[in-house]
């Protein structure tokens, strides 16, 4: 077992080698990686040694005249680096340069391997730093610039995380086989149902749909840790398509259509777009209908439009999984809001996907619609989806 220290050792030598010794003294043997451009610290791994593996070899880093040009070449080195070492942990130490030297590459490793970042941008929106892993950011409070009475205690801190985490392994429980669902706060009825009833035979795994909630679903397909997927919440295609704030990425299913993981899907939360507080909705959005799900959530009923666009969108990618596939179409209603009575009811708009999606999905003996007359939230809508995963595992 050991961690890896990496950052610029040229400019952050001693806050990096303060953490390394610390991390050292729990107990933890270290290695030290430098990814410093200018080639003059010292570490266990060179900088050399780490770029290249540069796809367009050494140079590419080294012989760059502009700095923000090397760290980004940099940054792709060291996580093409990464994947061929077997790394226990690995914690970091930078500004926003270094932050975005070292995030991709702890990105890249597995969920479940200890991450720890220090950063002075940890205290503003770290999405993109962290995408869909498990990386944890800590502000550094005081610039990563010389060991002070409070760097001191954060980095003191970061580096006893790591060895903590390294030192204390999880419980074991017995092995189950994992399933992802994705669920949002107008489809917990029914994703809740479902997981309680799968729980004594598989490790159900709840994501909420907020677009990096889908990507880190995705990615543990990709890694070969979920084994199947209870798509009901593919809200995050809505924000994608139409400009909302829990967007999905063009590679939304993509981990679906590459491994072939029995899949059921259906259009849980479709009738709605999200934005942030009400003041943050975009002008032209004006005069849509909304509906305030808290001070820091608005969302807007999607038109009937909209709504063939999504399925448009989802039946394009449904056709290109090879997996078995079982598509629900829930005839009352998408979400809690999209039912008889409700602000968000829209029978017209739950029509166009129905059509859409009829006309749009290429059926096989192992990909098929399946039309439920009931609202995704009844008991017999769960029911329905727990006997379409049966089907397809």
């Amino acid at each position: 077992m050991t961690a890896l220290v990496a950052g610029t050792f040229d400019t952050k030598g001693a806050e990096l080698t303060y953490m390394a010794e610390l991390i050292r003294a729990a107990g933890v043997a270290v290695r030290t990686v430098d990814l410093g451009t200018t080639g003059s610290g010292t570490a266990d791994v060179s900088v050399a040694e780490v770029a290249a593996c540069h796809p367009d070899g050494a140079g590419a880093v080294l012989d760059q005249s502009d700095r923000g040009a090397a760290v980004s070449a940099m940054a792709v080195a060291f996580e093409a680096w990464i994947k061929t070492q077997d790394v226990s942990g690995i914690i970091g130490a930078g500004g926003s340069g270094g932050t975005a030297l070292l995030a991709p590459a702890m990105r890249a490793l597995p969920v479940g391997v200890p991450k720890v970042l220090v950063s002075t941008v940890a205290s503003g929106n770290v999405a993109p730093y962290v995408g869909p892993s498990d990386i944890a950011m800590m502000y550094s409070v005081t610039d990563v610039q010389g060991l002070n009475r409070i760097s001191r205690q954060v980095l003191a801190n970061a580096a006893h995380m790591l060895a903590g985490a390294l030192t204390h392994a999880a419980p074991e429980v017995a092995a189950k086989q994992a399933v992802g669902l994705t669920m949002f706060g107008v489809t917990t009825t029914c994703v809740s149902h479902i997981a309680e009833a799968l729980s004594a035979d598989y490790d159900p795994l709840v994501f909420h749909a907020t677009g990096t909630g889908g990507q880190s679903m995705e990615k543990l397909v990709d890694s070969g840790m979920i084994s199947a997927v209870i798509d009901l919440t593919t809200t995050e295609v809505a924000d994608l398509l139409v400009g909302g704030v829990f967007a999905a990425t063009e590679d939304r299913f993509g981990a679906v259509i590459r491994s072939g993981v029995p899949y059921v899907g259906s259009l849980g939360a479709l009738d709605m777009v999200n934005f942030g507080a009400v003041e943050t909705v975009p002008a032209q959005f004006g005069g849509r209908q909304f509906h305030v799900h808290n001070p820091q959530v608005t969302l807007m009923r999607t038109t009937p439009e909209e709504c063939d666009r999504f399925a448009a969108w989802i039946a394009a990618r449904l056709n290109q999984m090879t997996g078995p596939v079982r598509f629900l179409i829930p005839q009352g209603g998408v979400s809690a809001i999209d039912a008889p009575g409700a602000q968000f009811h829209g029978p017209e708009a739950l029509e166009r996907m129905m059509r859409r999606l009829n006309a749009d999905v290429k059926p096989t003996q192992d990909r098929r619609l399946i039309s439920v007359p009931h609202n995704l939230n009844t008991p017999e809508f769960a029911e329905a989806a727990l006997a379409a995963f049966r089907e397809v595992t």
